[in-house]
């Protein structure tokens, strides 16, 4: 099979497994796409499937169960764009199912960086004479599972930094007190986002003066853990919460409260409480430290139509590859 074939079905596979965003972390996103050569050099596909929601089953297995009794008359290739498990865990291994399914040949996009897999998965395919190919797309699968690399090679999460302008600059007026810039179409977008990543995380200023909800109430999809880093300990004596510190950073339900002094501190007990991506949302402060600490990953500003004239200054675009910023700058109100 040439190389254009295995990148048309290889880009299935990442179509597919998008659709897990939200739903799988901490495991990656994967999809997986099983083929058969109906006739020479012409190819059909059997079955096909995602990772779904974290802990049910893995792509390969979703797909493989689907796999019509009539399909091993034909030599199968399976693609999928993470090497497949070789180890139980909530799953049985993947790789155990491909070869028991009999796949003759599995095209892959990206090496496993959990030293739970590493390579253990397509040695135990090619131990039972299977033929692997590997790095197909390679970079455009690391660009999906960039949350999962990060996390996995730099022992941190992937991180956003995320604020809302307005056309002239300001992030607030000078006026103090909760003061909302987005749009109707930005904040839904917003709320979108919130689904996709596993915390948000404001600092305790913005936490008290704006009392936000840090919830994705305006889009369906499941909720971050909400992370206030309160250095001075002013939420433990505050009487405008009920909220009490979390025992668990797991609990997404009640406020993770962080009273680490430095970024990397505090991007550690993120770390150590297995949350994978975390959006930045402010205020000022906490962006501004973020920015001079090197720590970020992407940068995503939502501007407004409004225009202010004065007040807070939003920061200045940090230095970052231009494809990891998103602006969404409208003036539809």
């Amino acid at each position: 099979m040439d190389k254009t074939i295995d990148e048309h079905y290889m880009r299935r596979c990442l179509q597919l497994a998008a659709n897990g965003l939200g739903r799988v972390r901490p495991n990656p996103l994967v999809g997986c796409v099983v083929v058969s050569e109906v006739e020479s050099g012409e190819w059909k596909v059997v079955c096909e499937g995602y990772h779904q929601e974290y802990g049910h089953n893995h792509a390969e297995r979703n797909a493989l169960l689907r796999l019509p009794f009539t399909s091993h008359l034909s030599p199968l290739t399976l693609y999928v764009n993470l090497e497949p498990c070789s180890h139980y865990g909530k799953t049985p291994p993947c790789a155990d199912l491909i070869v028991e399914k009999g796949i003759k040949r599995v095209v892959c996009c990206n090496d496993d960086p959990n030293p739970l897999v590493a390579g253990n998965g397509f040695r135990k395919l090619e131990a039972a004479g299977i033929e692997v190919v590997r790095h197909v797309l390679e970079e455009e699968g690391r660009a999906l599972n960039r949350r999962f690399f990060t996390f996995m090679e730099q022992h941190r999460p992937y991180v956003i930094l995320k604020w809302a302008e307005s056309q002239d600059g300001f992030m607030a007026p000078s006026a103090p007190g909760p003061y909302w810039l987005s749009t109707q179409r930005q904040n839904r977008l917003n709320h979108r986002w919130r689904t996709e990543e596993a915390a948000i995380l404001v600092g305790s200023e913005t936490y008290l003066l704006d009392k936000p909800s840090l919830t994705p109430r305006h889009y369906l999809g499941p909720a971050p853990q909400r992370v206030v880093l309160d250095r001075r300990g002013r939420l433990a004596h505050s009487s405008t919460t009920a909220e009490r510190r979390s025992p668990s950073p797991n609990l997404g339900e009640e406020l993770m409260i962080l009273q680490t002094p430095t970024v990397e501190e505090t991007l550690q007990a993120l770390y150590e409480a297995r949350l994978q991506s975390v959006i930045v949302e402010g205020g000022r402060q906490v962006l501004d430290a973020f920015i001079a600490s090197g720590l970020y990953d992407e940068v995503r500003i939502l501007r407004s139509p409004q225009i202010l004239g004065s007040g807070l200054k939003a920061p200045e675009i940090p230095p970052i590859d231009p494809n990891r910023i998103v602006i969404v700058d409208t003036l539809i109100r």
